[in-house]
Formats: structure tokens, C-alpha cells, sequence
């Protein structure tokens, strides 16, 4: 699988990160790297649409953090109309018309990976604090109209959910129980994609396996929900050869 380095243009973005990103044009791997970011600074290959994301510092490592201390229910991210039209162009308002539904559930999308079908989404994650939750969320199939799919689990409820997000409702449509996640520690998170099949992982553990209605095609990037503070590092996506 061929990789190759792009340069990565400022964006405007809720509070998040700034990293490396290698593009992914078709048959090509992503990978983001946020040694050369600065602490508090706002994104530059991921969008924050919904919350406060931002990087922070575990020691001498950098990370990135969605900081749900400071939420509020109904607050999206500042900005968040200029985001839409760097996502959807001409159809942002049809995306602004859910994204309001969605200020409860903070997540980021992926400036450079414009659709996504078939291979893995993963990424490392630690759950800091929140007496809500601690969701850590993989986000996939966004459409330009804000529905959305997210495999996510929760140190907090030691369980894997596939949630899908359509018309402004939540539902779930898979629950797994029994998927131990204790906070304070990293943890693995992959979703494997293909066509209509969705896997989930957890600490290199298959625990989610189901076939959707129809394939799988849109944007990604990460989630999380209401006042979680998780950290996450590794960000990788890897289509299928």
C-alpha cells in the first residue's frame, strides 16, 4: 500500500488539533501525528464541529483531547457554518439543518478523507474524567444531510454500542455489554468496514459484528458525548486493498 505526504492547510475549526496528515486518495493509507502541534491550538486536519477539542499533554506527549468540562447542552463548536461549507460546499446549509440535534454528541471530522467505504478506522483512546460519560466514539458514513454512524465505548459502562444517527434521533443498533474499559487507561478502538458489514474492536478483541441496510460511504473522524474528557492518539485509517 503506497503512502505519500501532503501538505496540510490551516482550516478553521473548533478547539482541537493540529497534526501530519498523509492523504488518503484512493488505495492510500491516513495517519496523524501530533508531536508537531501546539498545546491548546486549534485543528489543522480534522474539522471540530459539535464541542471543544483541542490538544493537550500527557506528560511529554502530546495528545488530542475533546474537553467536555466545558459543554453545554445545545453548544455546538464557534464557527460551526464555516465548517459545514468546508465540508459540503453548496449543501452545508442541509447539514446545518441537524447539526444543531447533534450538540449533545461532540465530534470532529477528518479534513482530507472526503469518503470513506471500504477498510479500518482506529485509533487510541483514554478516558480522563466525566460523571456522565466517558465516550470514545470512531465516527463514519456522515452524509451531507448530518446522519451518521459511530461505534463507541465508555469506561464508564464497559460496553461497545453501533449508534446511528438519522433525521436529528439517536438509535442504537448494536449493544454489546461485557467490554471491560477501565478509565485512567489506553485503549484500542477499531472499526473494520466492508461494503454493509461493520466490525467493531476492542483491544485487538472482535466484540461488534453487523450488516447494515446498505454500504458504507461518507466522511469520518472521531465522537464522544456530553461532559466525557478522553484523549486520543493514533488516529489511522487504512482502506482495504
Amino acid at each position: 500500500m503506497k503512502i505519500s505526504t501532503c501538505t496540510i492547510a490551516t482550516v478553521i475549526a473548533g478547539l482541537g488539533f493540529a497534526a501530519l496528515l498523509l492523504r488518503a486518495d484512493a488505495g492510500q493509507a491516513v495517519k496523524v501525528d501530533f508531536s508537531n502541534d501546539t498545546v491548546g491550538a486549534e485543528p489543522k486536519s480534522f474539522l471540530g464541529v459539535v464541542g471543544i477539542w483541542r490538544i493537550e499533554a500527557e506528560g511529554n506527549k502530546k495528545v488530542l483531547a475533546v474537553d467536555g468540562s466545558q459543554w453545554k447542552e445545545g453548544q455546538t463548536a464557534a464557527g460551526v457554518a464555516d465548517k459545514a461549507r468546508a465540508l459540503y460546499g453548496d449543501r452545508y446549509a442541509e447539514f446545518l439543518d441537524r447539526v444543531q440535534a447533534y450538540a449533545y454528541f461532540p465530534y470532529t471530522v477528518a479534513k482530507d478523507v472526503d469518503d470513506f467505504r471500504d477498510g479500518d478506522i482506529s485509533v487510541r483512546f483514554e478516558g480522563i474524567s466525566g460523571r456522565i460519560d466517558q465516550g470514545a466514539g470512531i465516527l463514519f458514513n456522515l452524509k451531507p444531510n448530518g446522519d451518521y454512524l459511530t461505534v463507541r465505548a465508555n469506561p464508564l459502562e464497559n460496553n461497545l454500542v453501533l449508534w446511528k444517527f438519522e433525521k436529528g434521533k439517536r438509535s442504537s443498533v448494536k449493544w454489546i455489554r461485557n467490554t471491560p474499559t477501565p478509565t485512567r487507561q489506553w485503549h484500542d478502538l477499531k472499526v473494520r468496514v466492508a461494503g454493509s458489514k461493520v466490525e467493531g474492536y476492542l483491544d485487538g478483541k472482535l466484540y461488534l459484528e453487523h450488516t447494515l441496510a446498505g454500504p458504507v460511504t461518507g466522511r469520518i473522524g472521531l465522537w464522544s458525548k456530553a461532559d466525557s474528557h478522553v484523549y486520543f492518539d493514533g488516529y489511522a485509517v487504512t482502506p482495504a486493498d
